[in-house]
């Protein structure tokens, strides 16, 4: 995400307070490993996930976020997609649209740890509880939720939704938030193990160091994100017709 803040806005100063708190799921898709997949390909368009490097950006037609990435797919002129690197995003998408997906064989670590049997002890438990689930989860455990959502998406929805208490499927931190914003409501989280160790390394300490000593200063080499931007741009440009 330090990368995408750089590509968008090379005149500024984009910190990176911790440099290990980088996205394993990001890791997992190389810009050679998709060059190899486009050669697979050839008449394939490629949508790759926010959270991956820049890269791999320049190597994709366009960039997707969780919340929009079924009207991104949908844009589309082509009938099939490189979808990278989330296979259970892709997954979801899939059912979702009438283009052939091709999924990369990553996940999210986190999302992954979710399981379908948390979902039916705590609904168990909680039997008057919306099912939460977020849309990197297992397809087995999207097929039990009541909604599917992206984190954005989830805010918005207990914010609206008539209900009291809410089963949430995504990385635990998002409950503290979801307690503030509605503090007349009760939330469960689908499992206490969904936590991201990569996101806990940044602490308000690292912030006030990198603050400090300005560091670290993340820079995109012009040529990698020249061709990066124009697949976020693409996306921005996809969501300006909300």
């Amino acid at each position: 995400m330090a990368e995408s803040a750089a590509i968008l806005s090379p005149q500024k100063t984009v910190l990176m307070p911790e440099l290990s708190a980088q996205c394993p799921m990001a890791a997992m898709i190389t810009p050679e490993s998709l060059r190899k997949e486009k050669e697979k390909h050839p008449d394939a368009a490629v949508v790759c996930y926010v959270n991956t490097s820049a890269a791999v950006k320049a190597q994709s037609d366009i960039c997707c976020t969780s919340a929009n990435a079924i009207k991104v797919v949908n844009s589309l002129d082509e009938d099939e997609v490189i979808f990278v690197p989330d296979r259970n995003l892709a997954s979801y998408v899939a059912g979702h649209t009438e283009k052939k997906i091709i999924p990369w064989n990553g996940y999210c670590p986190t999302h992954e740890l979710i399981l379908p049997g948390d979902i039916l002890l705590e609904k168990e438990d909680h039997p008057d509880a919306e099912i939460l689930v977020h849309p990197e989860c297992r397809p087995e455990v999207v097929e039990l939720a009541d909604k599917v959502l992206s984190t954005s998406g989830m805010l918005k929805y207990a914010s609206q939704s008539g209900s009291r208490e809410f089963i949430i499927g995504t990385e635990l931190g998002l409950i503290h938030r979801l307690n503030l914003e509605n503090p007349d409501k009760i939330f469960i989280t689908a499992t206490r193990y969904a936590v991201c160790p990569n996101m806990k390394m940044n602490t308000l300490g690292s912030i006030i160091r990198a603050l400090e000593n300005n560091e670290h200063v993340i820079k995109v080499p012009e040529s990698t994100r020249v061709k990066a931007k124009k697949a976020l741009d693409m996306m921005l440009d996809v969501g300006r017709g909300d």
